[in-house]
């Protein structure tokens, strides 16, 4: 397991890892945070010393593949024609959902025929301009000035399976633990930009995993299986005779099941920047 404590962190270190091979190949895996604010800039100097050394870049999905995912999304995120959501939750739930959005102005004809892990989607998205200033964004700028490649660890089915291939049952649990962890008191713990920014890895999968402390097989389901799944593609970017750069949100990077658990337990030297 790869535990870095805050105090034990680096002068200056970042969520950017240069990953050495027994043959001497290097690879660069990156945190990101995919919506941030025009203040949370400049980005730490790590990630452009990694892309400056790197030919390719690796995303979670390929950019180019994203308008797709989301048309996809959008359509499995809806029951077919003559079915609503009442017919696939507890009717507590149901009833829950409308007063909410009657507070918001928001009628039952919006929100009826959607899937109840797509109502989660929706209400966790940050606004689009902060996705606008993520770090793959500004990184994918960088790449087409550069005329530098961008490929996807998932094609966009993967990608979108994430919640698409859940069950009504889950999508509805996940759905309502968004709503009890909104009325949790704050724990007082680090900020996620400040962790990101230093690479406290912990504490960042932490943060992911946390809301759902109570159902656990989606945390997995979004992290440690991926993670995983991720591993042998990212063995092979390591030894392509390309020099890649590896992307990903910050989450994947911390606890026995991230990946600089994994692939330091698979013998590689890695190098926090």
């Amino acid at each position: 397991m790869v535990t870095i404590l805050a105090s034990a962190l680096p002068a200056g270190a970042a969520c950017v890892w240069r990953i050495t091979g027994s043959n001497g190949a290097i690879l660069y895996l990156g945190g990101s945070v995919h919506a941030l604010r025009s203040t949370d800039y400049p980005l730490p100097s790590a990630y452009n010393q990694a892309f400056d050394a790197s030919s390719r870049l690796v995303f979670e999905a390929d950019p180019k593949e994203l308008d797709a995912a989301f048309k996809e999304i959008s359509k499995a995120g809806r029951y077919p024609k003559g079915d609503t959501l009442k017919n696939h939750v507890d009717p507590r739930t149901y009833d829950y959902l409308r007063k909410f959005f009657a507070l918001r102005s928001i009628s039952e004809n919006e929100f009826k025929n959607f899937r109840p892990w797509f109502i989660d989607m929706i209400l966790e998205s940050p606004p689009p301009q902060l996705f606008d200033l993520g770090v793959e964004r500004f990184l994918a700028n960088r790449a087409a000035v550069n005329r530098k490649p961008i490929i996807g660890l998932e094609s966009r089915q993967e990608h979108n399976r994430i919640f698409t291939g859940l069950s009504d049952r889950e999508g509805e649990a996940i759905l309502l633990l968004l709503f009890i962890n909104a009325g949790r008191e704050d724990s007082g713990g680090k900020s996620m930009i400040d962790a990101w920014r230093h690479g406290d890895v912990d504490t960042l999968a932490r943060s992911v995993l946390e809301p759902y402390r109570d159902f656990p097989a989606f945390g997995e389901r979004l992290l440690g299986a991926r993670n995983r799944n991720w591993i042998p593609k990212i063995e092979s970017y390591l030894y392509s005779g390309k020099t890649h750069f590896v992307v990903v949100g910050a989450g994947h990077m911390g606890g026995p099941e991230g990946l600089l658990a994994l692939l330091k337990a698979r013998g590689y030297h890695i190098e926090q920047l």
